[in-house]
Order: structure tokens, then sequence, then C-alpha cells
């Protein structure tokens, strides 16, 4: 048997690329791996039986906690691994990685720039794209680069200089038309950096624009009956469409990075760590702060980056951060991106951040369901702009069949959960007809005037089930009886989910995914349950 935590995180684990960490009962870290899908990867350990590999039966037999980290790709997710492998060598990672660096793609930071593979990262203002794990795909990027974007592969030094003194002579390389000869000055420096911006976009991934001029090559040479040359071309273009966008190796950074996010609540803080090293995430981290005042995001950001600092004794020079940090510092930069690679690497660390999140407050909660329901009348407090804890939340709704038999349904809601003993039906008494304002008017009336009388607690929350006018009739009800405005009442539109608000033109929209949604949902559907089974009963007894 599994410890219970364990099933809990396998169901809440994403369908997305990762690693995943394996821990013991002694909280050491004893396994690393990649996965395609964490969701797939991960449960294949523990839906299998593993009698044919007794050191995965052993593995697995000692697994009390899993952690992950979601990355972009498959790839990054090697590169990942192969990192963390390195530096926690777990136990039963038996296969370690050897220290051999990837290969890259570099843009030389020169005049006419060359591209080149390398293994060595040299900090001379060159790009590095990459690294390429899969050879193969490295070799592809090249082999289409020298196809279509003739580049010199000459080390010649071509300032203007050398050139105007016409030191150089075209080569064999310009003949076979692999270069355009730019040393001779055939080629201009405009024309040349134009082929380099196109490479650039096809080393970062965006292969839209890429593509379109393939095709046009591939069209033009087929007109000028060159059909070799269209075939060819055609073949990198099918290779190009295999090739998956670049993964989170960040190109425009040339130093090294700390990125930091944070998510928080009422109650506990959580905050994500990536160090990212020669354009790799090298190290991740997401760990829990537990609050102890009403600290701000910003104060527990802070007091996180300088702990994660001291601990992985990092150098990096720039922090990347979702919000302005007051920090005095002259020798580091904090820096909130709005745009590009630096953006993409801080919605990746807050994702996990909110991964982290979510599964920690699922582990509490299953411990402790009462603060699931703090958590969620917290957030429909939040969402519905109330003034008290939604505890009590009593909805309203209308049955009828070509108004006939028509009844109405009261259901209600305690602590966010169905309370079917104080459920109540209504058989309109004063309305003819399927009149649904006059309906709801009648029958909020008579529902709050009998817990009046009754001197029992009104709700926290009423909800109509229609429109402005089923809003607007109830309204007229809770102000004959001298209690609009001391209890909160909303309109939920069936439709589009809209939540209207009387005396308010325009409705409120709620996240679709949010659980101030599903919950109003759920008093909405329960409330259409529950009054057109009565209906349905009384149109049967009356139809016998």
């Amino acid at each position: 048997m599994h410890p219970p935590n364990i099933k809990k995180i396998l169901s809440s684990l994403p369908d997305s690329p990762g690693i995943y960490k394996y821990f013991d009962i002694e909280q050491t870290l004893i396994y690393i791996g990649k996965a395609k899908s964490l969701k797939k990867r991960v449960g294949s350990y523990f839906l299998k039986k593993h009698h044919d590999n007794r050191k995965t039966a052993i593995l697995v037999s000692r697994i009390v906690d899993i952690q992950f980290t979601i990355v972009e790709t498959e790839m990054d997710a090697l590169l990942l691994e192969n990192a963390l492998i390195k530096q926690y060598q777990p136990r039963f990672n038996i296969m370690l990685k050897d220290d051999k660096t990837y290969a890259s793609i570099s843009i030389k930071n020169e005049r006419f720039p060359r591209i080149l593979s390398t293994r060595t990262i040299v900090r001379d203002g060159s790009e590095y794209f990459g690294p390429y794990a899969n050879g193969t795909m490295k070799y592809t990027l090249l082999d289409l680069i020298k196809a279509t974007y003739p580049i010199r592969t000459c080390t010649f030094n071509l300032s203007e200089a050398n050139i105007k003194a016409g030191k150089f002579k075209a080569c064999l390389e310009y003949q076979i038309g692999n270069c355009m000869a730019p040393c001779v000055g055939i080629q201009t420096e405009a024309e040349y950096d134009q082929s380099i911006q196109a490479i650039r976009k096809l080393l970062k991934g965006n292969l839209g624009e890429v593509k379109s001029e393939i095709k046009q090559f591939m069209q033009d040479a087929a007109v000028a009956l060159q059909f070799e040359k269209a075939e060819a071309l055609k073949k990198k273009l099918e290779l190009l469409e295999n090739y998956q966008s670049r993964s989170t190796i960040v190109n425009d950074i040339k130093h090294d990075v700390d990125v930091f996010s944070i998510v928080s609540d009422d109650k506990f803080a959580f905050a994500n760590y990536l160090k990212v090293s020669n354009g790799i995430i090298v190290q991740t981290q997401t760990f829990e702060i537990k609050k102890k005042l009403d600290e701000s995001d910003e104060e527990l950001l802070s007091l996180a980056i300088a702990e994660v600092r001291e601990k992985y004794l990092s150098s990096s020079k720039e922090i990347i951060v979702p919000i302005p940090l007051d920090w005095e510092d002259s020798g580091l930069t904090i820096t909130v991106p709005k745009l590009g690679d630096k953006k993409k690497l801080l919605d990746l660390s807050l994702k996990n951040a909110m991964y982290y999140k979510r599964d920690k407050l699922q582990q509490y909660e299953l411990l402790n369901p009462d603060l699931k329901v703090d958590r969620i009348l917290s957030q429909m407090k939040k969402d519905l702009r109330l003034k008290d804890l939604p505890a009590h939340i009593e909805c309203f709704d209308n049955s009828n069949l070509q108004g006939t038999n028509p009844v109405s349904a009261c259901v209600v809601f305690k602590d966010a959960k169905a309370s079917k003993k104080d459920y109540r039906h209504f058989i309109p008494k004063t309305v003819v007809g399927p009149d649904d304002f006059a309906t709801m008017r009648e029958v909020v009336f008579r529902r709050y005037r009998g817990l009046l009388e009754a001197n029992e607690p009104l709700p926290n929350l009423i909800i109509i089930d229609g429109g402005k006018g089923q809003l607007s009739s109830a309204v007229e009800s809770l102000k004959e009886l001298g209690i609009y405005g001391k209890v909160p009442v909303i309109g939920i539109a069936k439709r589009l989910e809209e939540l209207y608000y009387p005396e308010d033109e325009f409705p409120l929209y709620i996240d679709k995914k949010s659980e101030t949604l599903k919950v109003i949902q759920q008093l909405r559907d329960e409330a259409h349950r529950f009054g057109i089974t009565h209906h349905r009963n009384r149109r049967s007894k009356n139809t016998l």
C-alpha cells in the first residue's frame, strides 16, 4: 500500500512535459525522471506490477512523496533531468549522465556573422541557440540554413577596410552557390543581415515566416525547372514541419539569471525558483511560506529571494520577478518582464507555483475539510463583492409547462454544501398563467415573510435563476418586507453565465473555472432539478 497522499498527487498530475522527483520516508531524493506526460509516466509506476524488475519494485515501495516541475517541451525535460542528476546523483539513477555538454548553434558576434555548431559558451556577445540533446535536429537545422541562406564559412576578418583594400578573392564556395562573396563586396552587409535575421527566427522557433520563404524558394526553383533543388527544399520543409518550436532555452539571455514567482492566499504563499544558466533551466524548487501577519507578496518574495540565493550560493546579477521590488543593490538588476523570453520564463515559474499551491491545499483540505469550506466561502465573498461570508445561500427557480402546474423551488446551501432538509417547494396562489416575474415576486415574498415571522435567520446571499426581470421582481418583494439591502441578492442568466446585481446596468463575469461559479451553477442546477421533479409529479398526478 502506498501512502494516501500519493493517490492524491497522482490525480493532480498534469498531462504536460516535465521532470519528477521521488522522495523516501526521510525526505531523501532517491530518483529523478523526465516525462513527455507527467500524468501517464508517473502513474505507470504505481498502476503496474513490477514483478519482472526488482529494482523498480524496490524504488516504488520506498516512495512517500512526489514533486514535479512543468516545462514547455520534452527536450526541456531531458536537459533539466540531466542537470539535476549531475547535481544530486540520486541513488536509483544508476545510469548517470556523463559530464558532456550538449551542442548549441551559435551566431558569432562579428561583421558578416558565421553560423557554427559549438559545445563551448564564450561570453563575447555571440548568440547561442539550443542546446540540442538530439544531434539529428541540430544537423537538420544547420543543413536547412546552408540550403536556404548562403552564409560564409571562412574565418577572414571581413572589416570594411579589408574588403575595400581587396585583400580577399571569391573562393569555391561562391562558385558553387554556398556563399554570396561578401568578402569581395558582391553581397552587402545589409543583404547579409537579412539572412541572419531569418536564421535567428528559425532558431528561435518562429517558423511561420521561415516556412513561407522556403515555399517561395521551392516554387521559384520549380518555375526555373530546377526540380532537384525544389525536391531538396521540399524535404527540408518536411523536416521543418516535424520540428517543434524551440524549448524554453532563453537565447536572448546571455548571462545567468534567477527567476522567482509567488502566489498566495490569506494563510499561505507559494514561491517558485528557476535558475537559468547558459540559457538552460538547471535548478528548480517550489516552497511554502506560512503567513504570520498580513504580509504582502512583495515582502514574502523578498524574503524568499534572499533565502534561496544564499542557499544555492547564487551569483546571478539579474533577477526576474512578477512584481517590482524595493531593493537597493547596485550590483543587481531586478526585471519585471512584459514580453519575450523572460516573460515566458516567468510564466513557466508561475505555472509551477500554482500547481504546487493547488496540490498542497488539496492535501491540507483532505486532512481538514473545514479549510476547504473556508477557502471557497472566502473566494465567493471576494468574487461576489460581499460584506459577509456566504455561509447560507438560497436559490430560487420557477418551473411550468405552458403555464400548467406551475411550481417554484427554493434550495439551500450551507457551508457550500446542499442542505436538503431546508429545501422548499412553493405553488403560486395569486398568479394565473405563465408569468415568471409575478411568480418570482410571490414566492420570494412568501419565503422571507415566513422566516421573519418565525424569527429564523436570513440567508447571507439570495440567488435568482433568471435575468434582470426575475431579479427585479425579487427585489420588489425584499423592499416590501423591508430587508432589501440587508441581504445581498443576485441574478444568474442561463445562457452566458452572467451575474446581475440590482441597480447595476452591466453584468459581472466570473472566471469559468472558478469555484465561485461552480457553486452558483450547482445551486442553479439543484434548484432546477428540485423544481422540475416536483412539477413532473404534480403534472402526472393531475393527468392521472
